[in-house]
C-alpha cells in the first residue's frame, strides 16, 4: 500500500469516526431528560413563568384529590425540604400514588401552582409476576438475585 493510500485511508476513518462522535453527542443531549426538584421551582423568578418545565419529587400522603366527574387532579410533590401544589388534567398513570416519586411535566405560573398535562410516576424495582401476586406467593429479593446469577 502506497504512503498516499494510508494517508487517504486514515483521513477517511478520522471523518467518518468524527461524524459518528458528533451525531452521536448531538442526539444525546437532546435526549436527557432533565427536572427540577419543588425547592428549586418555589426559587424561579418572573424567567421561568408559564415556561414548559419538568419537575420531580414525592407525592405527599393524603393531598390527592379528584374533582368528580372531570379528569381534574390535584395534589402536593415534595423533595422533603419543599412542597409544591400541582393541579394535573388527564388521565394518570396506573403507577401514580401517594407516597410514590413521580416526575410532572407542565408549567409555573404567578400564584405559585404547577399546571401539569403529564405525570410520569416512578414504578417499583421488585418486579413479581400477577399471577405470584394473586396467590400471595412471597419472592424474597435475595432469591432473586441467586436465580439471576446461576
Amino acid at each position: 500500500m502506497s504512503k498516499g493510500k494510508k494517508i487517504g485511508l486514515v483521513f477517511s476513518i478520522l471523518v467518518i469516526a468524527g461524524g459518528l462522535f458528533y451525531l452521536g453527542l448531538g442526539q444525546f443531549g437532546k435526549n436527557l431528560v432533565y427536572f427540577f426538584t419543588p425547592s428549586e421551582v418555589i426559587g424561579f423568578n418572573q424567567d421561568y413563568y408559564g415556561k414548559k418545565i419538568r419537575v420531580g419529587g414525592m407525592v405527599v400522603q393524603g393531598s390527592m384529590q379528584v374533582v368528580p366527574n372531570t379528569l381534574k387532579i390535584s395534589f402536593r410533590l415534595t423533595d422533603g425540604a419543599a412542597t409544591i401544589p400541582v393541579d394535573f388534567e388527564g388521565i394518570p398513570p396506573d403507577l401514580f400514588k401517594e407516597g410514590k416519586g413521580a416526575v410532572v411535566e407542565g408549567f409555573w405560573d404567578t400564584q405559585k401552582r404547577f399546571h401539569s398535562n403529564l405525570i410520569m410516576a416512578k414504578h417499583s424495582e421488585d418486579y413479581m409476576p400477577i399471577e405470584m401476586k394473586q396467590a400471595g406467593i412471597q419472592f424474597p429479593k435475595k432469591d432473586l438475585l441467586k436465580t439471576l446469577q446461576q
